[in-house]
């Protein structure tokens, strides 16, 4: 039990959600870890649970060669997961200047760079330090984006691509303030990243501006409810999806260059449904994400068709033939 005499109840708090974490695995495990309060935090309760199942143990450390002197950061984390007990390796990465911006860059670069780190390690799931607090920034971000409820739903506490690792966030749960605390308890000094304070980025000025606000004018314990508010939204996705899954296989069809969709069936389901039919399907042929406006003028093709014509999207474009709607990529039409 973590309650013995002498251990502080932050270290307690991260080890059970890393106790519960690894319950589901006994492979080789990949912390993805940055030096911060929370990855260090994690590492470090890791490699305690880890060791008491004899489950082996690999900090990996993403240099984003962004900043000056980053790869002095990233060998430093590295010599305090070896502390820790654990191996640690560095991994130096290129972000891309051009496409989505720095963030969604460097994201997709370290992503993938873990990713290759667990196969080299042998490793199937990479444990990431996300907290209740990351979720909370995440939830009220799409929240101004208004990019949806699955947006809404924040970041999942496991998931698997098709290929690759399984992600799991054990600290979803944990108030960023506890994992300070950790770190404080047992001697560790994590790494300030100057980033994490520059309100040049969103998420900073939503974590130190607009949370803080909310919390002075409606209370204490907004970031837990939004924390629950994606928690239930993911709940209502993943059955979505479920239905999505089921009508697809009846309603959609392979056509030339792309699919085509059953009017009569993609009219008889609820709004909702029908919607996300029409995005998923999309985005699974075409690898691309519609605007709501986008997805609204697709599902006008079988709601409130009155002759209009071929609609432009990206990488693509839907018409209606007849009783079905084809999406076709756009060089073929």
């Amino acid at each position: 039990m973590d309650h013995r005499p002498g251990l502080d109840p932050s270290v307690a708090e991260v080890r059970r959600a890393v106790r519960a974490a690894l319950d589901t695995t006994d492979g080789a495990v990949v912390v993805a870890l940055s030096g911060g309060a929370d990855s260090l935090a994690l590492a470090a309760a890791t490699a305690f649970e880890a060791g008491r199942r004899g489950i082996r143990v690999e900090a990996v450390v993403i240099d984003h060669t962004l900043q000056a002197g980053s790869d002095a950061v990233a060998a430093r984390a590295a010599e305090v997961a070896r502390g820790l007990g654990i191996g640690a390796r560095v991994v130096a990465v290129e972000v891309a200047t051009e496409g989505e911006g720095p963030e969604a860059a460097a994201r997709a670069a370290r992503y993938a760079a873990l990713a290759r780190a667990a196969e080299q390690i042998g490793a199937d799931t990479v444990l990431l330090g996300h907290t209740l607090d990351d979720q909370a920034e995440t939830v009220l971000l799409g929240l101004a984006r208004g990019s949806g409820s699955l947006s809404l739903a924040g970041m999942p506490a496991e998931r698997r691509d098709s290929t690759g690792p399984l992600w799991v966030r054990p600290l979803l749960g944990v108030r960023r303030g506890t994992t300070v605390a950790a770190c404080a308890a047992e001697g560790l000094e994590p790494w300030a990243d100057p980033h994490n304070v520059d309100p040049a980025y969103a998420r900073v000025r939503v974590r130190e501006r607009v949370l803080p606000v909310l919390e002075a004018e409606l209370g204490p314990g907004i970031a837990e409810a939004l924390a629950r508010t994606a928690e239930q939204l993911r709940e209502d996705a993943a059955a979505f999806q479920d239905m999505i899954d089921e009508t697809i296989e009846d309603i959609v069809e392979h056509a030339e260059a792309g699919i085509s969709v059953s009017v009569a069936a993609l009219a008889a389901n609820p709004a909702a449904l029908r919607n996300r039919i029409v995005r998923y399907v999309v985005e699974s042929e075409f690898g691309v994400s519609l605007s709501r406006a986008q997805t609204l003028e697709v599902a006008r093709l079988a709601t409130d068709w009155r002759g209009q014509g071929p609609i432009d999207l990206p990488a693509c474009l839907a018409r209606r033939v007849g009783a079905r709607i084809e999406i076709v990529a756009r060089a073929a039409s």
